[in-house]
């Protein structure tokens, strides 16, 4: 099992980027908006169901590369850290131009909540920045110390990786229920917006760091 330290580093690291306005945020808006709070609350959980599956085969696949190139996890622990790092400075930069994309939300398609969950599935399984996301996030966390077995590390990887989206499915179904209210407030309070993604952003800078300096925990 992942410690206790890895665990909370990953949740809270997952909180934050799913509290702060991005592309799945603006996904389960237009569906709010655009049709209803439950379309937006089936979009949500079909995110968060597509970010599931996702997180259990990057792990598998990362799990079995590990077997054989123990290395790789001491590597990807830096690679790791340094894209966290972009994450949060990416977070600050973007907030700051001039147009957000969240003042307004797009038209969308009357459906199904069957057929919006399974859109919402596909949509995360499509997104190769997803894909991306898994396989530099959850190596940093892994602790290969003490003779960790193969299936251990597996245990760990799925752990870890099923965090981030259980904890993105609260977040979005917020925004969902939320609606025009949350469109408000992020797409014209430059202030919400920008406090949003210095607290995130920052967040994410400590949780890379800490990876290496230890000083929390």
């Amino acid at each position: 099992m992942p410690h206790l330290e890895a665990i909370f580093a990953v949740l809270f690291a997952g909180l934050i980027l799913s509290a702060t306005p991005g592309p799945s945020m603006l996904y389960v808006l237009s569906r709010s908006v655009g049709q209803s709070q439950a379309a937006g609350m089936a979009s949500a959980l079909g995110l968060g169901l597509g970010g599931i599956i996702l997180a259990v085969a990057t792990a598998l696949g990362l799990a079995a590369i590990f077997a054989n190139f123990p290395w790789l996890v001491v590597s990807l622990r830096y690679v790791g850290s340094g894209y966290l790092i972009w994450l949060g400075l990416t977070m600050i930069r973007d907030v700051y131009k001039a147009d957000v994309g969240f003042a307004l939300t797009p038209t969308v398609t009357q459906r199904s909540f069957g057929a919006i969950v399974l859109q919402g599935v596909l949509v995360e399984l499509l997104n190769p920045k997803t894909v991306l996301f898994f396989a530099l996030f959850l190596p940093p966390f892994v602790d290969m110390a003490n003779g960790q077995s193969g299936a251990d590390v597996t245990l760990q990887l799925l752990v870890l990786g099923v965090l981030v989206p259980l904890v993105a499915i609260p977040s979005d179904i917020f925004v969902a229920i939320m609606g025009g209210k949350m469109t408000r407030i992020i797409g014209e309070n430059n202030a919400v917006r920008k406090s949003m993604a210095w607290i995130g952003g920052l967040f994410l800078i400590v949780i890379a760091m800490n990876l290496h300096l230890s000083f929390i925990g």
